[in-house]
């Protein structure tokens, strides 16, 4: 057995490994996976002001109540959430241009002010906002009262529409592009050179002065070949990563998703950081989504409301066993220091104190247990017996805490995410029994050579 296990865990180190961890270490990969996590404070701070709009959907009784005092100033305090979740893609090109700009810089030793890849970014991203036709051989901002569309800007509840989640690819796109050019032009010497004594802040923004030229040019071409077909950059966009949205949103793409961040964590590395990564603007966007009516199941936290609690591969169960039920020391011990943590989704001792990594005895459990609660949530919402994820939580909320509070306030969200716990343990309970005994046999025989 461990001779079979050895071999697909050789297997796993050299095709999945090798790939995703190079994979990882590119530039732009780390620039948006820093895009994200700076992004996640103001989803959550947006979702808190929905989830209070929502509340009395979810108990009825507190709607009297509610008409009459939060209701009345709805417009105001919503603000908070029209300014994040629908100005997310904004947010994201910020901080992927600064990031993207910083790293480069740092690796390369380019003089790259992160502050102007940042707005370059910005810049190149406006300037793809507007929607624009040909009349009569004219090049004409469309204007669509029907549609709420104004000299090109589609405006919808939560103001121009192309700033919110659906923006998000398009500015990941542009910030790219604009660094890129940024990174030419400085590389190339392209630059307008102050002397020395000139404060800081005016040499970077005359050294911006022509990479910035060279933005608008590239962005009027792209815009003004994309226009002749009749298209834009959005919707050609929308092309590639539909199909990816709709592949990562059926019930097959949940499961391959969740076999390659628990397939990583097995040989060592930090799978959530990098699928998730490339999963977040997704989620994000299923998030709006399903605010907007719809009834996605992968959006938000998702994944720790109900298919990772107590931290990868799903182990909150696994932590009580260890605490109260395991014969060997070695669980005992590692159980109560890790019980806590596990608690509020964070798994790092079991993962590597039991170890679950390079486990071949716990593997077969750490790839099952996630891909059950996965799909017991899936169609739990698939079949709207709870409502979806509506609001960004905290991704460390204790178990049913996450799920009831990322529903808009659906009790049934939080009984789902506790059957996602026992069912995650129940898949673990013969494996793990069955090690602590390995374990206590090997104390015995350490006990006994001493």
């Amino acid at each position: 057995m461990e001779q079979n296990n050895s071999k697909i865990f050789n297997f796993l180190e050299k095709r999945l490994m090798g790939p995703l961890g190079k994979l990882a270490q590119f530039k732009i990969v780390r620039a948006i996976m820093a895009a994200g996590m700076a992004s996640i404070p103001f989803t959550i701070v947006g979702s808190m002001f929905l989830v209070l709009n929502v509340l009395p959907e979810a108990f009825p009784f507190l709607e009297g109540f509610f008409e009459s005092t939060f209701f009345k100033i709805s417009d105001l305090y919503m603000l908070a959430n029209s300014t994040t979740m629908g100005a997310l893609a904004l947010y994201f090109c910020i901080v992927l241009g600064y990031e993207y700009t910083s790293i480069l810089a740092n690796e390369e030793d380019l003089d790259l002010s992160p502050i102007n890849g940042a707005l370059l970014s910005v810049f190149a991203f406006f300037m793809t906002l507007p929607q624009l036709v040909i009349e009569n051989g004219v090049v004409a901002r469309v204007s669509d009262s029907e549609a709420n569309i104004v000299n090109g800007w589609q405006i919808g509840e939560d103001g121009v529409e192309r700033l919110g989640t659906v923006g998000i690819f398009t500015g990941i796109i542009m910030a790219i592009v604009a660094v890129q050019l940024y990174r030419l032009c400085v590389a190339k010497h392209w630059t307008i050179k102050m002397p020395e004594e000139v404060p800081t802040g005016v040499a970077n923004a005359f050294t911006a002065l022509i990479p910035a030229f060279v933005v608008a040019f590239t962005v009027i071409i792209i815009n003004g070949l994309l226009v002749l077909f009749d298209t834009d950059i959005f919707q050609v966009i929308q092309i590639p990563f539909g199909f990816v949205t709709n592949l990562t949103n059926s019930w097959l793409g949940l499961m391959v998703i969740y076999f390659l961040v628990h397939a990583l964590w097995l040989v060592g590395i930090h799978g959530a950081t990098i699928i998730f990564s490339f999963i977040t603007p997704i989620t994000l966007s299923n998030l709006a989504a399903n605010v907007a009516g719809e009834n996605i199941p992968l959006a938000g936290e998702f994944n720790n409301a109900y298919v990772v609690i107590g931290g990868s591969g799903a182990t909150l169960g696994l932590c009580f066993y260890f605490v109260y039920m395991a014969k060997s020391e070695q669980l005992k011990a590692i159980g109560k220091a890790a019980i806590i943590p596990s608690l509020f989704n964070i798994n790092e001792p079991l993962i590597f104190g039991v170890p679950l990594m390079y486990n071949p005895f716990l593997a077969l459990p750490f790839f099952l247990a996630p891909m059950a609660s996965a799909s017991i949530a899936y169609f739990a919402v698939k079949f709207e017996l709870i409502r979806p994820i509506i609001a960004q939580m905290p991704w460390p909320s204790p178990v049913g805490i996450g799920a009831f509070v990322g529903s808009g306030g659906d009790w049934r969200a939080a009984v789902v995410a506790i059957i996602c716990v026992v069912v995650a343990f129940i898949i673990y309970y013969p494996f793990v029994k069955a090690y602590d005994a390995r374990l206590v046999r090997q104390e015995q025989e350490a006990a006994e050579a001493e």
